[in-house]
């Protein structure tokens, strides 16, 4: 998304320049042009993807076996059901209750709220701050660019140290110096370019959002809870959007001074959410290990052979944290 972000700068400052070509308006050229580009690649998707790891083109199919064995030995979980087998409402119910999931479910919804505002608003600050139209569209790219850079670098960090919650953390202490400077500060009465560069690098913030979705995966550790979890993070993180466009209200411009505090108020939350799912996660972990390590050898192999549990709610499963 932060790709087409950048492509989408660079087509509108090329294409508002067709402003009275055809007697049409630039915006116009703009929505047709783009309108088509998004047309072609959607029907292009719909007849060039696969439904499945298992239905690819020719060339593919000779492979499938081997694909879906390797993806199997990695996770033995994901053989759980075919993937043509729905999910009954009773199942997704069963997934919905999983409790275990709904710390990052939390975390969806609040994680994006601090940056997601100023972003919204960063070509109106720009404007406001004496910034043309076109060389607004230009100026939105440098974060663009280094938000995606500290994502990608945020994402690879996490698996090399092996600590995924206070790695996702690093986006809200990152944000919280720049949200407390346009809080205590009227970005309005500095140097331009000092504002500009104040929030660049506040939207420049390494987001978690891969990180997180990665984590939901393992916390599932089942087929069904996998796909249901995904759709309720996605749907938290959608929501999130909602909440943070009711931030900055029209009553409290041009400073915002209210919208920021809030802002603010919601990244120090995330912090201390961030702390407690890592201690919930250590205390399950920590729970089922005891009760694990007093099971005999044998004891555990009648376990494993006999028991009920599934996916995240076995006892030989820890949750990543």
């Amino acid at each position: 998304m932060s790709i087409a972000d950048v492509i989408a700068a660079f087509l509108a400052f090329g294409i508002l320049h067709l402003r009275g070509v055809q007697h049409r308006a630039g915006w116009r050229w703009l929505f047709l042009i783009e309108g088509l580009f998004t047309l072609v690649v959607g029907a292009s998707a719909f007849v060039l993807m696969p439904p499945s790891p298992t239905q690819t083109a020719s060339r593919l199919r000779g492979k499938k076996g081997w694909f879906t064995a390797r993806v199997i030995r990695e996770d033995p979980a994901k053989s759980g059901m075919h993937n043509r087998q729905p999910i009954t409402p009773k199942l997704l119910w069963k997934s919905m209750c999983d409790f275990d999931l709904w710390p990052l479910y939390i975390i969806g919804l609040t994680f994006q709220i601090p940056e997601t505002p100023p972003y919204q608003y960063l070509t109106m600050t720009l404007k406001g701050l004496g910034f043309g139209t076109f060389k607004t569209n230009l100026l939105v790219i440098p974060s663009t660019v280094l938000h995606m850079i500290t994502m990608m670098a945020l994402t690879y960090a996490a698996e090399i140290w092996g600590e995924l919650t206070l790695t996702a953390m690093l986006g809200q202490i990152w944000a919280l110096p720049f949200l407390a400077f346009i809080y205590a500060k009227d970005i309005t009465q500095i140097n331009k370019w000092t504002a500009f560069g104040i929030m660049s690098l506040l939207l420049s913030y390494p987001s978690a959002h891969p990180i997180q979705v990665a984590w939901n995966s393992r916390n599932s550790n089942a087929v069904r809870s996998r796909t249901v979890s995904a759709a309720l993070y996605n749907m938290f993180v959608q929501a999130s959007g909602i909440i943070a466009s009711n931030i900055y209200r029209a009553d409290d411009k041009p400073r915002y001074k209210r919208g920021n505090r809030a802002l603010l108020s919601i990244c120090v939350l995330n912090i201390g959410l961030y702390i407690m799912t890592k201690i919930y996660y250590v205390w399950r972990n920590k729970s089922r290990a005891t009760k694990w390590n007093a099971m005999t050898e044998e004891e555990r192999v009648q376990y494993l052979a006999t028991t009920t549990d599934e996916g995240n709610k076995r006892l030989d499963f820890r949750f990543a944290h």
